[in-house]
């Protein structure tokens, strides 16, 4: 029984993973495809391919991942992680729908906090305070600042320039920025699914808290978010490459610039499992900040702030749920 729940955690975490990556698709090539800098097809297969790159490229994420909570042994903990799985796949199948850039990265913790308080399983709420809480809030705040004050850099230092070549030279960084933002999409989200599957292992007692992630669990998980990245997310897409503001190539290459380095520096300095989708929109924001405040649709951006914080109690009530039903149908105490 418990090897087929493992097995079951494995595909649900898979599925998630895909989910994952047709869900945050646009945030790596949104910028892109909105200025034209490259064709939606072209856009994706850089992305798709630069996500499988960067889930190679660490575990660090993945542990903080795993070490959220701490399941009960047994059937009953496998149980705690699927239901967080479907919680998390839940709430992400329903801001798809609405067309709302939802974080992936906190849907999955949500749904793992709610499981484990609905099966009265201990929650490290350290690491969720300072990995998940404390980045959740801070780095889009930082993707704002640093991407409006990269943009005010751009305009001063080519004040009097020609806009057409400009305009000409960032459509074509952006080739670079795009892929970086894809890469560290890649190094973050993937990881996340990694961590589940790694906690489900452990719960299993098939290996220990403090071994290397196994190999087949990073290459899966990578081909996964990999191959949903290519799937696309074109609902997404519109909203953060139009919705929100008309960007021109410099706007699009500061906002993926500060998102590659925000998403960077919080993996591999903090290890933390940031939202790609928090921070890229704040920097497209900051970005489209300096042509005017009127110029941000914030309307369309309070509706997403809100997506932002109902996803955490959301993704968790939806896990609750279907742990309830979990626990009635393997009849667990």
């Amino acid at each position: 029984m418990e090897l087929a729940i493992v097995v079951a955690v494995v595909v649900v975490a898979l599925a998630f993973d895909y989910t994952n990556g047709f869900h945050d698709a646009a945030n790596a090539i949104a910028t892109s495809v909105s200025t034209r800098a490259l064709t939606p097809r072209i856009a994706l297969v850089l992305a798709a391919i630069m996500n499988f790159v960067g889930a190679l490229l660490g575990q660090e994420v993945a542990h903080t991942v795993s070490e959220t909570i701490v399941p009960p042994s047994g059937t009953h903990g496998l149980v705690v992680v699927l239901a967080g799985l479907f919680g998390a796949i839940t709430w992400n199948l329903i801001t798809w729908w609405f067309g709302l850039p939802s974080s992936s990265s906190h849907a999955l913790i949500g749904g793992l906090v709610g499981s484990a308080l609905a099966a009265s399983a201990s929650v490290h709420w350290t690491t969720i305070l300072d990995k998940v809480v404390i980045p959740m809030v801070v780095s889009p705040l930082v993707g704002f600042v640093l991407a409006f004050l990269v943009m005010l850099s751009i305009m001063w230092i080519f004040r009097r320039g020609n806009p057409h070549k400009i305009s000409r030279g960032f459509r074509f960084s952006q080739t670079i920025s795009a892929a970086g933002l894809a890469l560290g999409h890649g190094l973050q989200d993937a990881q996340k699914t990694m961590g589940v599957i790694f906690l489900a292992l452990v719960t299993g007692g098939y290996y220990s808290a403090d071994a290397d992630l196994p190999l087949w669990v990073i290459v899966a998980a990578a081909g996964a978010i990999s191959a949903g990245t290519y799937a696309g997310g074109w609902r997404i897409m519109r909203t953060l490459g139009r919705r929100i503001i008309h960007l021109d190539p410099p706007r699009g290459f500061s906002a993926e610039s500060v998102g590659s380095a925000v998403l960077y520096t919080t993996a591999f300095v903090w290890h933390a499992p940031v939202s790609t989708t928090h921070i890229i929109t704040s920097a497209i924001m900051g970005a489209g900040a300096t042509k005017r405040a009127s110029a941000v649709r914030w309307g369309v951006a309070r509706n997403i702030v809100m997506a932002w914080v109902l996803t955490f109690p959301m993704a968790g009530f939806a896990a609750a749920c279907v742990y309830w039903v979990l626990k009635y149908v393997f009849q667990l105490s």
